[in-house]
């Protein structure tokens, strides 16, 4: 099969013929049909320093995808071939407290596909069966390969209650673009996303209509709340960006009482002034990857009632022009990108 792989350990990757996997009783063989290029992606193409230390050379890069069942171990229950399907990327351990009380995605022993193990973008995938997620005909493939970052952002924005609160989003990649659209969905009164890329914020305002963008570089925050007419301030946050700034200045704009949730990850430590958390009473909670599997029947419930992340996908091109793909990511210019294979 054809397989993007990480052959050597400097910057990029290279299309080589491999092995169909084998899969063993518990797995199924998925026939991959398109791909979405992550952040995580950009870096293992860039060798920085947490690829370097992180990822075995050579391995088959890519966890978000979609495709089509063509093979059953023998013990797997449930499943058909021909089945379309997505499926959660991180491989979780059945043993730890975290897993024996139902919380997978807490799971100390986690491994990611095309990270620490065998990945998607490949003509054919091995996924243990566990962690399949069937796809309704109405969600169409290039959808379904991107449904683990929006699952990123519907677990970020799901954790705390939005109805009729207002909505501060940092950081307008595709993620927090993702999120503003759930965070209106779920019946938030604004959502604002800041930036300080126009394309970005440009994207933003095109897959979500409603919301309000703020580049952080020539507006003030301090200036939207009344605009928007709100009395002290935003009710949550969403982190999307990783940067120390925005966290900040989301501090700052927040009410009394005001809840974060973290998904962007800072490089190496930032200094924080706890001082001003703690006398604002502010709860954080840090997100990382899905809850498995309440996320996933979250999503596809939204997207079948109307959600529509679709604009998101800003590139598309067939898995021969990888290349171009990795351009468009790494421009700062792009929404998500999907390869077809």
């Amino acid at each position: 099969m054809k397989a993007l792989e990480k052959s050597k350990p400097e910057e990029g990757l290279w299309m080589v013929e491999a092995p169909v996997p084998e899969i063993g009783p518990e797995d199924v063989l998925i026939r991959v049909k398109r791909t979405g290029i992550c952040g995580t992606d950009i870096h293992i193409w860039n060798w920085d320093d947490w690829a370097s230390a992180t990822v075995p050379v050579p391995m088959i890069t890519g966890h978000e995808f979609a495709g089509e069942i063509v093979e059953l171990g023998r013990n797997v229950d449930g499943l058909t071939i021909g089945q379309r399907c997505s499926g959660e990327g991180h491989l979780v351990t059945h043993d730890s407290r975290q897993s024996r009380a139902g919380k997978f995605h807490l799971d100390p022993g986690t491994r990611g596909i095309g990270v620490n193990e065998q990945g998607a973008f490949a003509e054919y995938l091995r996924l243990p069966a566990f962690n399949v997620v069937p796809l309704p005909d109405e969600i169409p493939d290039e959808i379904g390969a991107i449904l683990d970052p929006l699952g990123n952002a519907v677990h970020t924005a799901l954790s705390f209650d939005l109805l009729g609160e207002d909505v501060l989003i940092t950081g307008a990649g595709p993620i927090g673009i993702m999120a503003a659209a759930v965070a209106r969905h779920a019946g938030a009164r604004n959502v604002v996303i800041t930036d300080v890329n126009p394309d970005r914020l440009d994207l933003a305002a095109h897959v979500v209509p409603s919301v309000r963008t703020v580049d952080v570089s020539r507006e003030d925050l301090h200036d939207i709340i009344p605009e928007l007419g709100m009395s002290q301030g935003f009710d949550v946050g969403l982190e999307m960006s990783g940067n120390q700034n925005a966290l900040d200045q989301m501090i700052d704009a927040l009410v009394m009482g005001g809840k974060i949730a973290l998904l962007g990850i800072p490089p190496g430590t930032s200094p924080v002034d706890w001082s001003s958390i703690v006398f604002k009473a502010i709860t954080i909670k840090g997100v990382y990857g899905r809850e498995m599997f309440e996320t996933w029947y979250k999503m596809i419930a939204m997207l079948q009632n109307g959600l529509d992340v679709s604009r998101v996908i800003t590139h598309r091109f067939p898995a021969a022009q990888f290349h171009e793909g990795f351009t468009a990511m790494k421009s700062g210019r792009s929404g998500k990108v999907v390869l077809d294979w």
